[in-house]
């Protein structure tokens, strides 16, 4: 990122590394008390690593309830573009959709595929298994962070945040390049976008219109959090305990979703999980622009106290920890691929 000196007060768009910092000596306590380096990873038993990093999404929607999921097949790289065509037919999907490495993160190689074409350039880059999902290009995307006891069948909700997608505003004299290099966060990923935009980008955006730069909801993207956390009450709760009920053994971790309302969300209608996201996932309520960095210091350190709860509860189970080395070997593999696949992002629309 370019570097920037009101960067410097937006701490919610610091590096994870930097924001994190502060608090590190709290993970490492977690982990002498379990007596284990990766104390979470009893959390999540049917998850690979709990859900912490380099999970598997074919893995994650093998376990979801099969109606609370888009319509998604599963494309190996050695398949021809034929076989992928036929496919989506089986299945009913036809374009535009939505494609996804299975070992993905971040928003990086995501894409909203239009027509073969581009299919044919993804498929012959991506270089892993993928998810090819039907699009969602209705409602609103939220995030719930859920939290469950094993042996209880009632959880709780610790965050509920609705994502307002990277986008510009039209004025009908600025070109959509000027509105890029004029936006507080969009300017700073202006080689980015300018790739994903080619045939517009030096097109006058008329007044008024709503330009979207990046349909990925990750906080990398540029995407907006709105902190909903006022609107959690005992109707979304019973939403995802009967969700994760059905899961099995999903105990922390954050639902990425699609729905047509907040309404309609609490009434458990019209809901499209993306993801679930497990040990790892990033407790998006606080990087609302409106919370101080130590109020989010003292929310990301109460939910670490829940892995460590969570982890002993399963461990007394007969869930075991993965060894140091075992784990050190996966998270390296891991931010490997996330390199590799992040080269191959930026190569292609």
């Amino acid at each position: 990122m370019k570097f920037n000196f009101k960067n410097i007060f937006n701490w919610e768009r610091w590096s994870y590394d930097v924001i994190y910092l502060p608090i590190d000596i709290f993970w490492l306590w977690y982990a002498i008390k379990a007596r284990h380096f990766w104390y979470f990873t009893p959390v999540n038993p049917t998850l690979i690593f709990a859900g912490f990093e380099g999970g598997s999404k074919k893995e994650m929607y093998e376990q979801l309830p099969k109606w609370s999921y888009p319509t998604s097949i599963f494309i190996e790289p050695s398949e021809s573009i034929e076989q992928v065509k036929n496919k989506m037919n089986e299945a009913g999907l036809i374009f535009p959709v939505v494609v996804k490495p299975d070992s993905g993160m971040a928003g990086v190689l995501f894409r909203i595929i239009k027509d073969e074409a581009h299919l044919k350039i993804y498929h012959e880059a991506v270089g892993e298994l993928y998810v090819l999902q039907k699009c969602i290009d209705t409602g609103l995307e939220y995030s719930v962070f859920y939290i469950r006891f094993p042996g209880e069948k009632k959880g709780f909700i610790t965050g509920l945040i609705v994502k307002d997608y990277l986008h510009v505003i039209g004025n009908g004299r600025h070109s959509l390049s000027e509105l890029v290099n004029e936006h507080p966060v969009a300017k700073f990923k202006v080689q980015q976008l300018k790739k994903m935009h080619a045939s517009k980008w030096n097109e006058i955006i008329p007044t008024g219109t709503n330009y979207l730069l990046n349909p990925a909801g990750n906080h990398n993207t540029g995407a907006k959090f709105v902190n909903l956390n006022h609107e959690i009450d005992q109707q979304l709760c019973d939403v995802f305990d009967k969700i994760s009920d059905e899961a099995g053994q999903y105990y922390f971790g954050r639902y990425d979703l699609k729905c047509t309302s907040l309404g309609d969300l609490k009434s458990g209608k019209n809901i499209d999980i993306l993801e679930f996201n497990g040990a790892g996932a990033a407790i998006t309520h606080v990087f609302d622009r409106n919370m101080s960095y130590f109020s989010a210091l003292k929310e990301i350190v109460r939910h670490w106290r829940y892995l460590y709860k969570i982890g002993k509860i399963n461990n007394k189970k007969g869930v075991a920890y993965w060894g140091f080395w075992k784990g050190y070997q996966f998270m390296q593999k891991a931010k490997k691929n996330f390199k590799r696949m992040s080269a191959i992002d930026k190569r292609i629309p």
